[in-house]
């Protein structure tokens, strides 16, 4: 793949920038916006059904037992990330709007991405079944920790309400629809798996539903007349600084804590990635009725995203490439030594 091609958005990335476009140039108004806020509802109950459906109780009983790693990625997703979220507020305040800074700090509250994360230890070569596990509970637990920390991040900057009042909406609107999803595994787990296109699919268009109607209310409340093309690109470059951060240090944990370089790449790509699939759900939660709207809101988690997509997959080549040159010399000795 040619450094050009390497640098083009995705092919959901492209959808998400004409969705934007789309809720610019025609943002739903009046009561057909109130329907698809209830369509948007409905959608997101079902996408967390789904996953509810999809994880395996064998799985999470596998990948249990290796808890230092999974405390680790833990302790970098919920404890490291708002921790930098706080070093970087002071010159959030600073440069951006106080929505765009509202996004960035609700950036690091988020779980781990699932798909993204263990597709990309897998090219890696690192240790794959601790990653589909680190990355499914971590999206699980962030059901609750999300909301906990979202109140402790953003109520000082007056962008969220009462973190127990998020905890519970969180757990009505997602977690029941996950449990209940988890709990008919066994009769709905074979046509889950048979058709997993279907989650993929669910995910994506669930997003864009959301985003569409999160951009355009913002846009109807004058999203773009109060966001500066300065403050746009100044978003791009702190949440470069917050990745970058972020990379680095989970690299330093994995090494300064010992783990064996496979458990180490799990720990960097899942521990350094926050989920777009379930950051846009449930920040039409956490901020319903939002004097600001969720557009500028959303802003830095849709920047972020295509950020860590890119430096994360450049990454993941690098670490193959490293693995295969390391296993040269053995494949070209081994015609030697076996006479």
């Amino acid at each position: 793949m040619s450094p050009l091609r390497r640098l083009l958005p995705d092919g959901f990335t492209a959808s998400l920038l004409a969705t934007v476009v789309l809720a610019t140039l025609l943002p739903c108004r009046g009561a057909a916006a109130l329907w698809l806020d209830r369509i948007t509802d409905v959608a997101i109950a079902l996408l967390f059904f789904l996953h509810g459906a999809k994880l395996s109780r064998e799985a999470i009983v596998r990948g249990a037992t290796h808890w230092r790693l999974h405390l680790t990625v833990f302790a970098c997703t919920f404890g490291l990330f708002p921790l930098l979220g706080l070093l970087l507020r002071p010159l959030a305040h600073t440069l951006l709007t106080p929505e765009l800074t509202l996004g960035l700090l609700y950036v690091c509250t988020l779980p781990s991405t699932v798909q993204s994360s263990i597709a990309f230890t897998s090219i890696a070569g690192g240790n794959v079944p601790a990653a589909v596990v680190s990355a499914s509970l971590s999206s699980l637990i962030g059901i609750v920790l999300t909301p906990l920390l979202v109140g402790l991040l953003l109520a000082v900057q007056g962008g969220a309400g009462s973190p127990l009042e998020g905890v519970r909406d969180i757990t009505l609107q997602l977690l029941l629809p996950f449990v209940a999803g988890h709990l008919l595994r066994p009769w709905i787990g074979g046509f889950v798996e048979r058709h997993r296109p279907l989650i993929g699919f669910t995910d994506r268009g669930t997003i864009l539903l959301v985003v569409y109607a999160a951009f355009g209310a913002a846009v109807v409340e004058g999203l773009w007349r109060s966001t500066p093309i300065l403050a746009l690109v100044l978003t791009l470059v702190l949440d470069a600084l917050l990745l970058a951060l972020a990379l680095l240090l989970t690299a330093f944990a994995g090494r300064r804590l010992g783990f064996a370089r496979a458990d180490r790449i799990t720990i960097l790509f899942c521990g350094s990635k926050k989920s777009l699939a379930s950051g846009v759900p449930m920040a039409k939660i956490l901020f319903a009725g939002h004097a600001g709207g969720l557009g500028g809101l959303l802003l830095p988690l849709m920047i972020f995203h295509q950020l860590q997509l890119m430096v994360c997959a450049v990454l993941a080549r690098r670490f193959a490439a490293q693995a295969n040159v390391a296993a040269a010399p053995a494949h070209g000795a081994s015609p030697g030594t076996g006479g």
